[in-house]
């Protein structure tokens, strides 16, 4: 997975280069970054209860993502909202690692892929 959240960093940041745009005007793309940005809060915290010992490594993607493709106002504050709303929403669920949490860290898994490799169909140069 990691390889293709780094191809959509490198996809996105080669789109960042094109003509400026208004400060809050939502990017075509902006619908599939705030969902990989939730699916990363998502694997943070469950990664994170499954004893994955990976530290900080789903939040440092997220602050990647943010790099590259440097949000402002709304946008930047959508995709922060949407990390924090998949991390949030799974410390309510779970408490502790269950089987259910092990599958749905491989679908999350599996989803953050997709979006990735799709982003990097759809605007690559």
């Amino acid at each position: 997975m990691t390889k293709y959240l780094l191809a959509a960093l490198i996809v996105l940041s080669a789109v960042n280069l094109g003509p400026a745009r208004a400060e809050d005007a939502a990017a075509p793309f902006d619908g599939d970054l705030q969902r990989l940005a939730e699916i990363l809060g998502t694997l943070h915290y469950l990664r994170g209860i499954c004893g994955s010992n990976e530290g900080g490594k789903w939040r440092n993607e997220m602050q990647a993502l943010i790099d590259a493709e440097t949000p402002a106002g709304d946008r930047r504050a959508r995709m922060i909202a949407g990390f924090n709303r998949g991390y949030n929403g799974f410390q309510q669920t779970y408490r502790t690692c269950t089987p259910a949490a092990a599958v749905a860290i491989r679908r999350y898994i599996e989803e953050g892929s997709r979006i990735s490799r799709d982003l990097t169909a759809r605007y690559a140069n």
